[in-house]
C-alpha cells in the first residue's frame, strides 16, 4: 500500500490569527507566519538566517480549531497544499502564494501542552472502520488513538 503524503510548512505564527467568512458560509482563518531558515556550516554547526514570511489559510473545522488554540509566537507544524493565486497590485498582475493547512498542530519542539484524550463524537464515529478484513493486524492503545491537541 502507498503512503499518502502532503506538503508541510512548519515555523511560527507572526500576526494574530485572523476570522472570516467565505462567500459559502465557510469559516476561514487567516495568519501570517514566519519560516526560520539555517545554513550548515562546514564544522557541523549552523548559521541562523533571515527567516521568510507566508501567508497560511485554514478552512471549517480547522478554522474553528486553529483560532481558539494558535496565538501570535506559537510554533507549528502544518500539513496541506500551496495554492497560488493572481491578483492586481499597482496595475500589475501578480502571483501570490498561501499555505492551506488541512491538518495544523503545535511544534512538539518547541512547545509544552498537555493533552486532552477525550474524544470528540463525531471524530470518534469517522474513525470507526465500515468493515475491517480479518486478515489485516489491528492497531489497538492509546498511542493510535487519534490524540491530538486540535483534533481531526
Amino acid at each position: 500500500m502507498a503512503f499518502h503524503t502532503q506538503q508541510s510548512l512548519s515555523g511560527f505564527i507572526v500576526s494574530d490569527p485572523q476570522r472570516s467568512v467565505t462567500e459559502t458560509g465557510e469559516t476561514c482563518s487567516y495568519v501570517r507566519v514566519g519560516q526560520p531558515h539555517f545554513r550548515h556550516e562546514y564544522s557541523g554547526s549552523f548559521t541562523a538566517l533571515e527567516p521568510t514570511f507566508h501567508d497560511l489559510v485554514a478552512y471549517r473545522a480547522t478554522a474553528e480549531r486553529a483560532l481558539t488554540r494558535f496565538a501570535k509566537g506559537d510554533s507549528f507544524v502544518a500539513e496541506g497544499y500551496v495554492r497560488t493565486y493572481q491578483v492586481e497590485h499597482n496595475g500589475e498582475t501578480v502571483e501570490r502564494g498561501q499555505f492551506v493547512a488541512k491538518k495544523i498542530r503545535h511544534d512538539l519542539a518547541r512547545i509544552n501542552y498537555e493533552v486532552d484524550r477525550t474524544r470528540h463524537p463525531a471524530v470518534a464515529a469517522e474513525q470507526v472502520p465500515a468493515a475491517a478484513p480479518s486478515a489485516m493486524p489491528q492497531e489497538a492503545g492509546p498511542a493510535h488513538a487519534g490524540s491530538s491537541v486540535l483534533g481531526r
